[in-house]
């Protein structure tokens, strides 16, 4: 497995991430499908971004496409194709994203629309050699109690829904346990399950607040928060093993969302759970 963290794709970042002693990024694109389009373009970018990984000594293991909520079938079918092939070019074999949502609609809708989109993108993934991983996070539009979310593909149940859609292969999950943890779902048994359909893994933690969500309860909020690898309450031992049984070879990458190490504390923070997750990957 390759340690990386989630960060844009810059020359600071990358020189930052390989002084850490991380092997990879999951990159931030900040190209648009109109740029993509043009073969020109994408070689030209291409050249930079692999001039930038050779400089500091890293390389990407995923590249993000994080667009969540409602959005039209033809604009999210562009998007993706135009990032398929940027993602040739450059050799990166995993796409990250969202499910999406809109959180009006029922999750029927929602599924629909889903398919819609991937059953055009998916040939198109399979073709160039690209998976794209869905990230488990729970969208809320509205805290809690939730009442609707931008980001449907959260759970298990929803997941099975998903591939049952868009049977194709290339569509499978980013797995990140820390939002699984406050939803009460067994993080382990869940990642034994979908083992298979996990082409990469955000290492984000959460700690739990047992006095806040015994005195005010699970709809009250405030008794849980993101956390880095190690200072909340999944097992990283456990998960990376679990993941070596299946045979993952793919990217680990923090999510860095740590409200402690977060601002100025940034990157004491990355190299707190880099050295936390070396000898565990």
């Amino acid at each position: 497995m390759k340690l990386g963290f989630l960060t844009q794709l810059t020359e600071a970042e990358c020189k930052l991430a390989a002084q850490i002693g991380y092997d990879c990024i999951e990159a931030h694109g900040a190209w648009e499908p109109k740029d993509l389009k043009k073969k020109e373009f994408r070689k030209a970018e291409a050249e930079k971004v692999r001039a930038m990984l050779k400089k500091a000594g890293i390389s990407i293991s995923a590249m993000a496409l994080y667009r969540a909520g409602a959005y039209k079938v033809n604009e999210r079918v562009e998007l993706y194709s135009a990032y398929i092939d940027m993602c040739k070019e450059l050799g990166i074999g995993v796409i990250t994203a969202m499910s999406a949502g809109d959180p009006a609609a029922k999750l029927e809708d929602n599924l629909d629309a889903f398919a819609a989109v991937f059953k055009e993108v998916a040939p198109k993934a399979e073709d160039a050699g690209i998976k794209i991983a869905f990230e488990n996070w729970p969208g809320l539009t509205s805290g809690f109690p939730p009442i609707g979310t931008i980001n449907f593909g959260y759970s298990p149940v929803i997941w099975e829904k998903m591939f049952e859609r868009v049977p194709s292969k290339a569509i499978g999950l980013e797995y990140d346990p820390s939002h699984l943890v406050w939803q009460f779902l067994d993080w382990a048994e869940v990642l034994k399950r979908f083992a298979s359909r996990v082409y990469h893994v955000h290492a984000k933690d959460t700690e739990i607040f047992q006095d806040k969500l015994a005195a005010n309860g699970f709809f009250s909020g405030g008794w849980w928060r993101y956390r880095l690898p190690g200072y909340g309450v999944v097992d990283w031992f456990k998960l990376t093993s679990i993941l070596k049984e299946n045979g993952y070879d793919g990217g680990i990458c923090i999510e860095h969302e740590d409200p402690v190490f977060s601002g100025a504390r940034r990157v004491e923070g990355l190299e707190k759970a880099c050295r936390y997750l070396r000898p565990l990957v």
